[in-house]
């Protein structure tokens, strides 16, 4: 069994959007988002790099990660660090194109970022601190996002 809850797991699963942070050859960080990012199995976190040039590069020089994955309504999510390996031809790679087929993509991928978790933390808002439910914090994050989709209407 891994290191990621069934907690962390579901909301890596429902939110696929990653921040993805590597280090760059100059010792600067690298944070970028991707939305492939999705749980590959109860060890791995897994990207397709669409367009990410320079995340795969980093990763090429120095491949210890951290991804976050939040829900912004409820101001929840993971964090999970651990070793990438990228994948961009032979049969492994074919194997995790197909992972992406399945899941619906059409994109052109130019390769896969496999993700070996090797520690994960949940991360929580500290709205909760003040005593409020999952059901207040969501409500209230709808209620400022309804108020910008009708000021940009």
């Amino acid at each position: 069994m891994g290191v990621l809850t069934d907690e962390m797991k579901r909301i890596i699963v429902e939110q696929s959007l990653g921040f993805v942070a590597t280090v760059c050859p100059d010792g600067t960080p690298n944070l970028s988002p991707k939305g492939t990012t999705t749980l590959f199995d109860d060890d791995h976190l897994i990207f397709a790099d669409v367009c990410s040039p320079g995340t795969v590069a980093n990763l090429r020089q120095n491949p210890i990660v951290e991804v976050n994955v939040v829900d912004p309504f409820v101001r929840k999510g993971c964090r999970a660090k651990g070793r990438a390996t990228v994948y961009d031809r032979g049969p492994r790679f074919d194997e995790l194109v197909a992972f992406y087929r399945k899941r619906g993509s059409t994109s052109v991928i130019r390769s896969v970022v496999l993700i070996e978790v090797e520690s994960a933390a949940m991360l929580i808002s500290p709205a909760y601190d003040t005593g409020l439910t999952e059901a207040e914090v969501r409500a209230r994050w709808e209620a400022h996002h309804e108020e910008l989709r009708k000021k940009n209407c």
